[in-house]
């Protein structure tokens, strides 16, 4: 029997689509991207937020996002935070910029806001149109190429050099055996499209790490799980630096990332599923869960990329994300089980959605050196520099020197004028400081 207020909440029969239909879709969804808890956890944790605190924020930020999807923007977008941005913040923002991370906490809720101001206006549109092409894309590949870094240094492939920068690790090592056993399997369940796969993968990297002698599974046992270790990070926003070049710097990075990235994945999206008209919705409130973020604790939220696996599988409306959300909501039960996970059953995800993301080169037009250059340097000094916000600045420098210094500086647009001008002053204010 129909649930007639599903049907007319959702419009599920405007949409072609059934109430079962789209459960079933949220669930493939849920068991697609449910290896972000641990995930996300593991990077804010590096930043010095409690793991405890980590694992719940990642969790409850994900309800709301796809609640908020589902109920106001009515599409079948996953909402949860961001790989690559959660690097930006622990590796970046706090750990080379020297930002608390309660302060990059704040950086997240004003870029939000910032997010919001372009998201409810016309602006979104015209700024999108402004960043060159390649820009964008050279901005996911280098995302990608820093993921790769990260990934293959959590499982210990790669380690500080003695006569280089970066050497090979200890193969012999166990945490490096049980990532590199990890990693091959988890490539040869992604490529055959095995249904969860990362999900698998973090079970069996779990176990194949505890036979290596890498975790204890006995150990957190007797330890038990309360909203109390959540009240340390829940608003824990500090805006001590406010007044700082540093926590501006920062904001203007996180939101050039955020905003860019979301206006691809939301647009992409809405237009698997037929559905253009429902982008300006979607990206409003993807840019409402990005400002919540920051007060719920972790990093902001994007339109996952893992949303396209619950389209795959038929979904077409917002009950899909809405039983994604709940889904989320009920993982909380199985904390205890998610803080054994060790970064060898991680590793491998950071590296194949790595790879993921630098597939998209193909999109650059390498016979233009004034488009290619630019772009290929943002792709170096992203994980060069260990610096998204450092890796952007130089790329989006570069641009507008060599349109005008090759005659084609109408092709600059003022807005990308005025962004790449500020990242200069930036870099000059670091020389002199």
């Amino acid at each position: 029997m129909k649930n007639k207020w599903l049907y007319r909440q959702f419009q599920l029969e405007q949409n072609k689509t059934t109430a079962k239909r789209e459960v079933m879709a949220g669930t493939i969804g849920f068991f697609t991207i449910v290896y972000i808890i641990a995930v996300n956890s593991l990077i804010l944790s590096e930043a010095g937020i409690p793991m405890e605190g980590a694992i719940l924020a990642t969790i409850f930020t994900s309800v709301v996002g796809c609640l908020l999807m589902g109920f106001f923007a009515n599409v079948p977008i996953l909402l949860v935070p961001g790989m690559g941005i959660n690097a930006l913040f622990s590796y970046t923002m706090v750990q080379s910029m020297g930002l608390s991370w309660q302060e990059a906490l704040a950086v997240v809720f004003v870029s939000g806001l910032i997010f919001m101001l372009v998201a409810f206006s016309r602006f979104s549109k015209t700024l999108s149109d402004s960043i060159p092409h390649s820009l964008k894309e050279a901005i996911s590949v280098g995302l990608g190429m820093f993921l790769i870094l990260i990934g293959l240094e959590k499982g210990g492939i790669v380690e500080k050099g003695t006569n280089s920068i970066i050497q090979l690790g200890e193969l012999g090592e166990p945490l490096v055996l049980s990532t590199i056993v990890t990693f091959l399997i988890a490539l040869i369940l992604f490529i055959r499209n095995i249904p969860g796969n990362f999900l698998i993968t973090i079970v069996l990297g779990t176990i194949i790490g505890s036979l290596f002698g890498i975790i204890d599974f006995a150990q957190p046992a007797g330890e038990e799980f309360s909203l109390a270790d959540y009240m340390e990070v829940f608003s824990a926003m500090s805006f001590a630096k406010i007044l700082s070049s540093t926590f501006w710097i920062a904001v203007f990075s996180l939101t050039m990332v955020i905003v860019f990235e979301n206006i691809g994945l939301v647009h992409g999206h809405v237009a698997f599923i037929e559905r253009n008209e429902k982008f300006a919705r979607a990206f409003q409130m993807n840019s409402i869960s990005a400002m919540l973020s920051g007060l719920f604790g972790t990093s902001p939220t994007v339109s996952s990329v893992e949303s396209a696996a619950s389209m795959a599988a038929g979904g077409r409306t917002g009950l899909t994300s809405v039983t994604t959300g709940l889904l989320f909501l009920l993982s909380v039960f199985v904390i205890p089980v998610i803080k054994l996970i060790p970064n060898s059953a991680i590793a491998p995800i950071l590296i194949i959605i790595g790879g993921l993301m630098l597939q998209n080169i193909r999109n650059l037009d390498l016979e233009d050196l004034t488009e290619s250059f630019p772009a290929i340097l943002i792709i170096a000094m992203i994980p060069f520099t260990y610096s998204i916000a450092d890796g952007i600045a130089i790329g989006f420098i570069l641009y507008p020197i060599l349109k005008f210094a090759t005659g084609r500086g109408k092709e600059v647009s003022l807005i990308l004028l005025v962004i790449a001008t500020l990242f200069l002053i930036n870099f000059i204010l670091h020389v002199m400081s």
